[in-house]
């Protein structure tokens, strides 16, 4: 049975998908829930003296307050800030999605609800023949999308919502992060955005919010994970 939970992706990379997921995790702590995260393949990362780290995993096993050990947290950390499909070449390393679906189980068992972040946008290649998409299925959970709020966010929202969809994935919503506070018509975006998708956004998170769960988080928390509470159109 697959666990309570979410899978985190994006319509690119940089839209802000660590943002969202460690202020869904620390919205859920408030909440009285034990949560666990996992960022299962992660490229662009620093070396210690316990090995290579992620920032983005960092962040999550911060908000987090289901203790687990990097590894299992972060199976595929590559250095390099590069595609993760050509680092895991350069690296020798196959990522393999059963491996990392074990390390899911593990993670799950001890949580009430656990919190994945994908890398790049939902099309993005892990292998030859593995995408983002391919991780999505083998977790089966819920996709949440994160809309990065500037020119041409609707296209690439559209686009991946339709790519979501069409792969047999549920589209479990979206919330929108304001990358550019100065947008012109953002309002207007948002509501065209809203109309097209189907959906209100579960949150509209403002720029520089990476610091704190905002209070539009803890709304959305609470819609993802109690399906029945009415929603705004």
């Amino acid at each position: 049975m697959t666990p309570k939970g979410i899978f985190i992706t994006g319509t690119d990379t940089g839209v802000g998908k660590t943002v969202v997921a460690a202020g869904l995790v620390r919205a859920l702590v408030a909440q009285g829930q034990r949560v666990a995260v996992m960022k299962p393949v992660a490229s662009g990362s620093h070396r210690s003296p316990q090995g290579l780290r992620n920032e983005d995993a960092l962040a999550l096993m911060a908000a987090s307050n289901v203790a687990a050990p990097y590894d299992q947290v972060n199976p595929y950390c590559f250095e390099p800030a590069i595609s993760p499909h050509i680092a895991a070449e350069e690296a020798c390393i196959a990522v393999d999605t059963a491996h990392i679906r074990l390390n899911f189980d593990t993670l799950a068992a001890s949580a009430d609800v656990i919190v994945v972040e994908g890398a790049g946008g939902w099309l993005a290649p892990l292998g030859p023949r593995i995408s983002i998409k391919d991780l999505a299925a083998t977790l089966d959970l819920p996709v949440l999308l994160v809309v990065g709020v500037r020119l041409g966010c609707i296209n690439h929202a559209l686009l991946t919502k339709l790519a979501i969809e069409s792969q047999g994935a549920q589209f479990g919503g979206w919330i929108a992060n304001t990358l550019d506070p100065g947008m012109p018509r953002q309002k207007e975006n948002l509501e065209t955005l809203a109309h097209q998708l189907g959906a209100a956004p579960l949150a509209i998170v403002p720029a520089l919010a990476a610091t704190a769960a905002p209070l539009a988080l803890h709304e959305a928390a609470r819609q993802l994970f109690h399906p029945n509470r009415s929603r705004n159109a």
